[in-house]
């Protein structure tokens, strides 16, 4: 046993009963919505979504602009009289089983006749998004107090977005999204097996929908394109990228996990042949964390430390609440 591991005895018994902050890390489509929302309703977890906070707090000016912007290019004289004189008033809608506002602003890189965007549009709202994923990361740790302070929520559950692999330098163990989920939560990266990966492609392709791409990734397959998008399909171009996303981001999800967090399969969180027809309750959910921790905390030195710097957390949390 590493010296580092003086947690390492705690009892299952003991660990369930701290005040937990959990960081799901995986792709799109793997069922971290599912599950955050399913502990959330059962066990009163708070849901923290990214996606959510994203839009209602860092772009929903953005989003709204948009909106207005659409509207305007209607040219209903009617319509835009109410709206120069404030005569009505739009919001949107957002809520964390309804994000079709933030990807509508996010948008696809294609032909602006298919509802695609220009380059340089599309470019500029994907650094928009980044930024703001970035600050609803370093929120997490803000937000887990404020979930006990107002909502009694004991235990709470970050929804990252399935890019949170991209918005971080995964080998700066001083990155600031990084260093905000490990000062309040224990990482788990949701791994799916070969089957259900494929799964998820094939989802994908029948429900595309805008993502956000690190600029490594994205900026080789934009720059054969046309700058206004002349002639590219958006829901095509999207389709063709899926597939080499999912490679794409594989390693770095299970480098995050190997570095600063722990991995859980998706076979063991969903019992069934999708997430749709089940989802763990929040004991057992606890019990696969603790023994996945447990075990890879057995044979790395890292994950020891990692373990025990997330109990620590957790007594800290737990004291300060007494």
């Amino acid at each position: 046993m590493h010296q580092d591991q003086k947690f390492l005895n705690i009892h299952f018994d003991e660990f369930k009963n701290l005040p937990h902050g959990i960081t799901l890390l995986g792709m799109y489509g793997v069922g971290k919505t599912l599950l955050s929302s399913s502990l959330h309703k059962s066990a009163n977890w708070f849901h923290y979504s990214a996606d959510y906070r994203i839009g209602t707090r860092y772009l929903a000016e953005h989003i709204l602009d948009n909106i207005k912007f659409k509207i305007m290019r209607m040219r209903d004289p009617f319509v835009a009289s109410l709206l120069r004189s404030d005569s009505i008033y739009i919001n949107h809608n957002i809520a964390v089983n309804n994000l079709q506002p933030v990807s509508t602003f996010l948008g696809m890189f294609g032909d602006e006749s298919m509802g695609g965007l220009d380059k340089e549009t599309f470019l500029s709202r994907q650094a928009l998004y980044r930024r703001a994923e970035v600050e609803s990361m370093k929120e997490v740790g803000h937000f887990i107090e404020k979930s006990w302070e107002i909502y009694n929520c004991e235990n709470f559950i970050n929804d990252a977005s399935g890019s949170l692999c991209e918005i971080c330098d995964i080998e700066n163990s001083n990155d600031p999204v990084i260093t905000a989920l490990r000062n309040s939560s224990l990482i788990l990266y949701i791994e799916p097996d070969k089957t259900y990966e494929q799964e998820i492609k094939i989802r994908a392709q029948k429900f595309p929908k805008p993502l956000f791409y690190n600029s490594e990734f994205i900026l080789p397959y934009l720059n054969e394109k046309p700058d206004n998008g002349k002639g590219v399909d958006p829901i095509k171009f999207v389709q063709s990228l899926f597939p080499n996303l999912v490679e794409f981001r594989r390693p770095q999800y299970k480098s995050i996990a190997d570095k600063y967090g722990f991995t859980v399969k998706v076979k063991d969180l969903f019992k069934f042949n999708t997430p749709h027809e089940t989802t763990p309750s929040a004991e057992l959910f606890l019990r696969l964390i603790y023994e996945a921790a447990v075990n890879a905390a057995k044979t790395s030195k890292k994950a020891a430390i990692n373990f025990n710097n997330y109990i620590k957390i957790c007594i800290d949390r737990q004291n300060s609440r007494k």
